[in-house]
């Protein structure tokens, strides 16, 4: 939106200090700040709101409005609450450096600017985006009823007798033939495995799978950057993808391989590819780009849902106010939720992907493979993850994912949302096979919250919970919210030094003494604190007298010099035991 019309909306209360000749000036996102330096939080293009709380005195603005503009700034909007009218030294500063200067009346909450801006804002992203997802339309169309992958599909079926169907990297069923069968759901897990698998060994394309020792299926990747697919000749050359798998332009160097494949769709076909000629290969290559348009139809439909997400997190990573995330939650829910309107609840989920011995940062990996994970394994097609928004930073990709008022829509959802073991039951195999040895997925998932209020704490809960899923072993581990309310998820964090010595202190002794007198201290010990401390109860656990007992947990205390009247001590001997 232009900042004209700002001005334009009497519903803002906004008037114009200064840069009348700067108005035309295009308005990418806002801000709410009183640091005196937020520059590190700005990406150019914001309008910037300030209740001037950073100003001590009139030399402050100019330092103040410079940092604005060299972060690319399009204008500064001061509200006039703290100090009853705008300072004549902070107009002077912004008309030096041509930056366009609002009031904010006392009446107007920075939250309605706020609102309305992200409102318009992302009003002009959907027109952009329908723009760009009518063209891709028009382009898969095949007659007066539409088009798409499957009418693809069916023509393979129709003309060459070939049963074809195209996965997710996950094995999910994205589209197949209207007129065939319609592939298993553990067949299509299976393919995706072996898939990645023989991707990431580097064996030429096609690749071919024999399952059962009955059906062979040739599978050729669809790369999801609107790379020139390989001929029949060039297809040995073909078994590492080049580029992202993201829906992104190329980037001019090559992408890490390992992130690559994890992204990619598969065509599968029904026949074995490795006595075919050039001209049929070449054929189902040529097939393999026109489902990429589908997959850049795809990736264009997300950008929206991303660019909400990457704005939440931003500003819930800044510590912005309450108020001003619920203003962009308030707009990021039509597009998440479509018809509800609100979502009452939401959740956070965090991935990474890391690779031994370092590489590429895996954001783009994770997200990418978030997006697939969190649809429902059992929906079919490319347009289940509407109410998916995923963004990443670095090495992290974090899901913004609402639960409407009845919970349950996503697979191992219940009253509480996402579950871990329910996230992972349908993806670890082929992502297993797909991260080949050297990669891992590491999933955290937090609690439902039902407001902006929660989000931070949210994400800082799905952060933990992935730590403690990378402190498990294997290739794709997850841990939920439920998991972090023990002191067990403190254990895998110990290191291995500090964990030998701890239990070696307590536990040795008692150890050595059983060895020498066949005592028993050590099962007595676990089965007192398993009775919480009560002597008849263990007692009667170990068939044993109660004079019997004491003396033992007498020996016990001797040999250790502990006390286990005391809770210090028999907490030390609990995670004794537990990391023993």
């Amino acid at each position: 939106m232009r900042l004209r019309a700002l001005l334009e909306t009497d519903a803002l209360g906004l008037a114009l200090l200064c840069g009348e000749d700067e108005l035309d000036r295009t308005v990418h996102g806002v801000m709410t700040t009183d640091l005196r330096d937020p520059s590190r939080y700005l990406s150019g293009g914001e309008l910037v709101l300030s209740g001037l709380a950073w100003r001590r005195d009139a030399a402050d603005s100019e330092p103040f409005v410079r940092r604005l503009v060299q972060a690319g700034v399009v204008a500064l909007a001061a509200g006039e609450a703290e100090l009853g009218t705008v300072p004549d030294d902070l107009v002077v500063a912004c008309a030096r450096y041509r930056l366009p200067l609002f009031a904010v009346h006392e009446s107007v909450a920075f939250a309605t600017v706020t609102e309305h801006v992200v409102r318009q804002v992302s009003g002009e992203r959907a027109g952009d985006l329908a723009a760009v997802v009518d063209r891709h339309r028009r382009l898969m169309t095949s007659g007066p009823t539409g088009g798409g992958p499957d009418v693809v599909l069916d023509l393979l079926g129709t003309d060459l007798d070939l049963r074809a169907w195209v996965l997710s990297p996950t094995g999910r069923l994205i589209a197949g033939s209207k007129t065939g069968p319609r592939l298993p759901g553990d067949v299509c897990v299976r393919i995706a495995a072996e898939h990645l698998a023989a991707a990431r060994s580097g064996r030429p394309g096609p690749h071919r799978v024999t399952l059962d020792d009955r059906t062979t299926y040739s599978l050729f990747p669809v790369h999801g950057d609107g790379s020139t697919a390989p001929t029949a000749a060039a297809a040995p050359q073909a078994a590492q993808p080049a580029h992202g798998g993201h829906g992104t332009p190329a980037s001019p160097e090559p992408r890490d391989g390992r992130e690559t494949v994890l992204s990619d769709w598969l065509l599968v076909v029904e026949a074995d590819a490795g006595d075919w000629a050039e001209e049929r290969l070449d054929l189902l290559y040529g097939v393999t780009q026109l489902i990429v348009v589908e997959r850049d139809r795809r990736n264009a439909a997300r950008t929206v849902r991303r660019r909400l997400a990457q704005e939440v997190l931003e500003l819930v990573q800044a510590g912005a106010a309450p108020a001003e995330v619920a203003a962009r939650l308030r707009v990021a829910a039509p597009v998440l939720v479509p018809g509800l309107g609100a979502a009452p609840h939401w959740q956070v989920v965090v991935a990474r992907v890391d690779w031994d011995g370092g590489g590429a940062e895996g954001g783009a990996a994770a997200q990418a493979l978030l997006e697939e994970i969190l649809v429902d394994p059992a929906s079919t097609g490319p347009e289940h993850s509407d109410r998916i928004a995923v963004a990443h930073t670095g090495d992290e990709a974090v899901a913004l994912v609402p639960l409407p008022a009845v919970a349950g829509e996503h697979d191992g959802a219940d009253g509480r949302g996402l579950l871990a073991d329910a996230l992972l039951e349908s993806i670890r195999e082929p992502l297993t096979a797909g991260l080949d040895g050297d990669g891992r997925l590491t999933l955290g998932i937090s609690a439902a919250v039902h407001s902006a209020e929660g989000l931070r704490g949210a994400l800082e809960e799905a952060r933990h919970a992935r730590r403690v899923a990378a402190a498990r072993p294997g290739r794709v581990c997850a841990a939920g919210h439920q998991e972090l309310a023990s002191h067990v998820l403190l254990l895998p964090f110990v290191p291995d030094d500090v964990r030998r010595a701890f239990t070696a202190r307590l536990l040795d002794p008692l150890r050595d003494y059983d060895r020498r007198h066949r005592a028993e201290l050590i099962p007595t010990l676990e089965a007192f604190l398993d009775c919480d401390g009560s002597w008849t109860r263990c007692a009667a656990r170990l068939h044993l007298h109660v004079n019997t007992l004491r003396y033992r947990v007498g020996r016990i205390e001797q040999l250790t010099g502990r006390d286990l009247s005391r809770l210090e001590d028999k907490l030390d001997f609990f995670l004794a035991l537990r990391m023993s």
